[in-house]
């Protein structure tokens, strides 16, 4: 070898992998874990009694790196069911290799006594966590402890005979979504649509005040002459009581952002219900219908330029809810504490709404806040003897009779003043019989107890 190195006595060619070889045999220690392949390798002609001694060698080794059995496991894990879920074999058990089918079913039984004890224990913590949490968590019963401390601070300790609890474990209310066969009442998705509705109309609300910043030509008598109209041409085409809605919510938005003359007020109107209709009829009316009841009033042209800067200016926004959108879901929370489904509180209850749509002063309520007043105040009318709310409508509307009492009592004097308003298109069309004659109902006092 060259630089007088010697590996041995070397009687064949050293080559450059043999040199690889013999440094790695000599500089590395040779692995610790050799498989029985590698000793096959080394011995070819070993005798056949080694070869068994090494299946028992490996077999015990198997024997000895086993892996814990687990137990049934649920989904729901307790405290401490980790340790106890785990059952380690014992190593070198005599009794296992003499009657091993005895020690099998002993095991078995242990397990499933032991798993039905710990599934229970799971499932009634479970239970219990899930029932703090309904009672801590949810923001309903957050605001029902604080409306109960300004009761208790405002009424000074005197108890009201139709006062309830506001804090309870398990409260009282039907579930009003269990129908699920019906596709179209949309049971599974119903509560995550209707929070998702009173996030949306924070976000879609008009100004309440744009008659005294904005508008310098338009009063709001004005706009009560405009809506009286139009509930008339909704009437006239037979459209639906959301295109109604939508028209108005659409004027009021356009008016809190930019000025308009008095004389083109009536071209917004019509403008914002045919946009309106197209958004929400199967077949709306054509721009020559609105300009034919309008006398010709306004041209095509007009009405067309007139829709594209409303569009424009309100940048396609038109999935807004309207208080159309809460009053069905909050009478059906109403019907479910009847016996019989009152077909004269849903017209009363849409009467009381479309009331509001004419005077300018509603603007400051929310429309949900709109629908509960008038769920609230129709069933007053209709029923003095039971209190007008209770657990259900509590919540579905997640509104308390005390945040309603502002607007309950605004509806309760609009609906008084209303037989002497020169505005009778609404008046007139709830006194026909297919509205079951709601709008010559007398007015009822809203006694101090309600709230």
């Amino acid at each position: 070898m060259k630089n007088g190195t010697t590996f041995g006595e070397t009687n064949f060619r050293v080559t450059r992998a043999r040199a690889a070889n013999i440094q790695l045999s000599v500089s590395s220690d040779p692995p610790k874990e050799q498989g029985l392949s590698r000793v096959l390798r080394k011995n070819p002609k070993r005798p056949v009694q080694d070869e068994n001694n090494n299946n028992i060698n490996a077999t015990s080794i198997s024997q000895n790196k086993r892996r814990a059995v687990l137990q049934d496991i649920t989904n729901i894990c307790c405290e401490n069911s980790l340790k106890n879920c785990i059952l380690i074999p014992k190593k070198n058990s005599m009794l296992t290799k003499k009657n091993p089918v005895n020690i099998s079913k002993m095991k078995a039984q242990q397990v499933s006594a032991h798993s039905q004890s710990t599934t229970v224990e799971c499932a009634m913590k479970f239970d219990q966590i899930k029932s703090l949490k309904k009672v801590r968590g949810t923001p309903e019963m957050k605001n029902n402890v604080n409306i109960s401390k300004l009761q208790r601070s405002s009424r000074k300790g005197k108890i009201d005979v139709h006062e309830k609890p506001t804090l309870s474990i398990k409260p009282d209310f039907t579930d009003i979504d269990s129908d699920q066969k019906d596709p179209l009442m949309c049971g599974l998705y119903a509560s995550e649509i209707y929070s998702n509705l009173r996030v949306a109309e924070l976000m879609h609300r008009p100004q309440f005040n744009f008659m005294e910043t904005v508008q310098r030509d338009v009063t709001p008598s004005m706009r009560g002459v405009l809506v009286d109209w139009l509930v008339e041409v909704s009437v006239e085409y037979k459209l639906d009581p959301e295109t109604l809605y939508l028209t108005i919510h659409l004027i009021d938005l356009f008016l809190s952002q930019n000025y308009i003359e008095r004389q083109r007020l009536q071209l917004l109107g019509i403008t914002c219900m045919l946009i309106a209709s197209k958004y929400e009829e199967q077949c709306a009316p054509s721009i020559e219908d609105f300009c034919i009841i309008t006398d010709n009033t306004y041209t095509k042209s007009e009405v067309v330029q007139m829709e594209s800067q409303v569009l424009n200016n309100l940048k396609f926004p038109l999935s807004a809810p309207t208080t159309i959108a809460f009053l069905r879901r909050f009478l059906r929370a109403a019907q479910a504490s009847l016996e019989i489904r009152s077909v004269e509180l849903e017209h009363l209850a849409n009467y009381l709404a479309e009331l509001t749509l004419i005077d300018y002063n509603f603007l400051v309520f929310l429309p949900s806040t709109i629908a509960a007043s008038a769920v609230f105040l129709a069933k007053w009318m209709l029923d003095q003897s039971r209190h007008p709310w209770n657990d259900t409508l509590e919540h579905y509307t997640n509104y308390q009779q005390l945040d309603l009492k502002n607007a309950v009592l605004a509806l309760q004097n609009l609906h008084s003043s209303d037989g002497s308003s020169p505005l009778t298109v609404i008046r007139s069309k709830y006194k026909q019989d297919k509205f079951k004659c709601v709008a010559s109902l007398p007015s009822r006092e809203l006694p101090e107890r309600l709230f």
